[in-house]
């Protein structure tokens, strides 16, 4: 405690008697005396409150219960107790919430007994709390200190153009329509608020129909199509097969009533959200300095006019001119990927926002060389009547991403790899961009948990080659990129037809992903046998990319309304196929890993390059012939059946980790939001 040091003031009087009188003398009054100040008494400041009273996992795990913006990073000292240097405040939640003080109270009296729930309505709520703990908080953090002023300022601008694409995705999505009908308890809006929508979206309880943020689980009516359509079952068949390509174009939506059917362009459609959009974009170009951010000022007012126009190949052709040499930035704002909807044709809107990573100049040194060697491979074992073509597309940049907004932001798991754009000149020619996201489940958390998922499924011999090592999960994520741009690919077509027309919307989608993750495991051996990469990094990229479908096939094959899920399909194949070929061999009286569980995946090192090789000539081939009865094979063999591959028992051991549900922070600026701290 600090000492208060007081200062003790004496007054003397010197006295005598009275003198004889005299004339007054004319003179300035005499100054009275002020009494002294005394010393302002003050308590010493309090000691900083302890919070204790929870560990940490349950911290951040009853926040989200409970709808609170606050996530305890890591208990930095060991002390088991939150400091302030430990705590985020997260963005994309409601505003104004309770002070942290308050909100620590909320959450301590919670951890017992989360809500009232003995009511009419409890069992909903105890689903949706079930919902919400399948998703572990997984922060993305940003330290704003290193930026400038200006660069502060472009980040909270660009957080307002993330606001509006969240709010127009909501329109799409169906979920804005909705949110008059939600209930007051705090774990409702929570649900919605992280699932973008009503619906439960975790493993465990997506197949429910009574779990849901709106008492009555009530559907979702996509904008994007005509809701008397979409009360019809298999209402995608109409647009796949009608003789109006328009319907199926992936920037417009469909107007009009089920017999008369029309497309319109997004930016009519969303006029008014769209042109809030571009006006923000500009507006964020005031931000950067025309000298070294060139580029992306010449991408975003290019963006704009796409917003206004629907031509988003121009925002394309400014956009793959961006590269880790002349921005400090990434951003893509734009409809793109098509999985978030029933029918797997129409570009969500998103905008990706994050800072360059020049760790990629590694792998792009290594592998700009081969990469048309890499394209004459993968079409020889693709066959006819695809053609090898000249590909020049961008290789891998690393991003760190600061915030995900629309169709990016994932209620469960997210995005770590993208190659874009998927539609127009740019994507045809091979002139887009691929990117890898090297700073998503980096954490201590997320690492952890992999391990024991991995230790679950794998035997003892198997485990040695699992490293959990950044590199060897960022490889395949490179590789699977890269293997977008080769072979069959984007809007290669088959007879005059697309892969959606061929496949289907949802199973087109899922073969070009098939594709890239398979391309993944073949390029590994390419690059070995080129010394490239070493034969530890092989192996230790094989077993990752092994864990890595495990850990999808553990989510299920289809969605609570019965769509596929694309990365689902895909690692099922893969197991499957590598299964029949003796890569992998299940052995269900082999301890695993962990010592406890029974039943165990063994790797096979010796088969799996022929194994892989056999694989890729099989998904190229199909994609390069359009052949759909092979492509609704693999899915029957593989996807709907358990006979080769383990789903219930992978699921059952997988799912004692919670999957990673991103939250992003803001850390040491007054944009972050900071509500109060500890």
């Amino acid at each position: 405690m600090k000492r208060l040091s007081f200062i003790a003031v004496a007054l003397v009087c010197a006295c005598s008697k009275t003198p004889p009188p005299v004339e007054p003398i004319a003179q300035e009054p005499a100054p009275q005396m002020q009494p002294p100040t005394p010393p302002q008494m003050t308590e010493p400041p309090a000691p900083p409150a302890k919070h204790d009273a929870i560990a940490r996992m349950d911290f951040n795990r009853i926040a989200v219960r409970l709808n609170l913006p606050y996530y305890w990073i890591a208990d930095i000292n060991n002390d088991k107790n939150l400091d302030a240097n430990e705590l985020a405040t997260l963005l994309f939640y409601p505003k104004n919430p309770p002070s942290f003080e308050a909100a620590y109270e909320m959450i301590v009296k919670a951890k017992d007994a989360p809500g009232d729930l003995l009511t009419e309505d409890g069992k909903r709520r105890q689903l949706v709390i079930k919902d919400l703990d399948q998703g572990r908080p997984t922060l993305v953090l940003t330290e704003m200190s290193k930026l400038s002023p200006s660069e502060q300022h472009f980040v909270k601008t660009m957080l307002a153009v993330a606001d509006e694409i969240d709010k127009t995705h909501e329109v799409m999505n169906g979920a804005a329509s909705q949110a008059k009908l939600l209930p007051p308890d705090p774990e409702s809006r929570s649900l919605f608020r992280r699932n973008r929508g009503a619906k439960c979206v975790g493993p465990a309880t997506e197949n429910d129909p009574l779990c849901s943020a709106i008492p009555g689980s009530p559907k979702a009516v996509f904008d994007i199509y005509p809701a008397d359509l979409q009360a019809k079952a298999g209402f995608c068949k109409t647009i796949e097969t009608s003789p109006d390509k328009a319907l199926r174009d992936p920037f417009t939506v469909v107007r009009g009533s089920a017999d008369k059917l029309t497309a319109v362009p997004y930016s009519e459609a969303y006029k008014a959200s769209f042109h809030t959009i571009a006006t923000m974009l500009r507006t964020a170009t005031k931000d950067l300095d025309a000298k070294t951010e060139t580029p992306l000022i010449t991408y975003l007012n290019a963006a704009a006019t796409s917003f206004e126009t629907n031509e988003w190949g121009p925002a394309d052709e400014a956009w793959a001119k961006m590269t880790v040499d002349n921005s400090k930035w990434y951003v893509r704002v734009a409809p793109d990927e098509v999985y978030w909807e029933p029918c797997s044709f129409k570009g969500g809107l998103h905008l990706t926002f994050a800072l360059i990573n020049q760790g990629s100049r590694k792998w792009q040194e290594k592998l700009l060389p081969f990469q048309q060697e890499m394209e004459t491979s993968v079409a020889k074992l693709a066959g006819a009547p695809y053609k090898t073509h000249p590909v020049t597309f961008h290789l891998p940049d690393f991003i760190d991403i600061v915030i995900n907004a629309g169709d990016d932001r994932t209620p469960i798991g997210g995005t770590i790899g993208q190659s874009l754009p998927n539609f127009g000149a740019v994507a045809n020619e091979g002139r887009g961009r691929t990117i890898a996201m090297v700073n998503l489940n980096t954490d201590p958390d997320s690492s952890d948990a992999r391990r024991s998922q991995a230790m679950s499924m794998l035997d003892a011999p198997s485990m040695q080659t699992y490293s959990g090592a950044q590199e060897a999960g960022q490889l395949p994520t490179i590789l699977h990129e890269v293997t977008h741009n080769l072979g069959p690919s984007h809007e290669y077509t088959v007879k005059g037809k697309t892969a959606g027309e061929i496949f289907g919307g949802p199973m087109g989608s899922m073969m070009e992903e098939l594709k890239a993750q398979t391309g993944a495991l073949y390029l590994l051996e390419f690059l070995r046998a080129k010394k490239l990469i070493s034969d530890d990094l092989a192996a230790q990229a094989y077993a990752d990319s092994i864990v890595w479908a495990m850990g999808h096939v553990s989510l299920g094959m289809y969605d609570g309304t019965g769509n596929r899920k694309t990365y689902g399909n895909v690692a099922a194949i893969q197991i499957g196929m590598l299964l029949e070929r003796g890569a992998l061999v299940w052995d269900a009286k082999a301890p695993a890993a962990n010592g406890t569980d029974t039943g165990a995946m063994h790797i096979n090192a010796a088969k799996l390059v022929p194994a892989v090789n056999d694989m890729m000539k099989t998904i190229a081939g199909i994609k390069a012939r359009g052949d759909k009865k092979a492509a609704d094979a693999l899915a029957k063999k593989f996807v709907d059946s358990d006979k080769v591959v383990p789903h219930k028992i992978i699921q059952e051991r997988f799912r004692r980790q919670p999957k990673g549900s991103y939250v992003y922070a803001f850390a040491s600026t007054a944009d972050a939001g900071r509500a109060g701290t500890p």
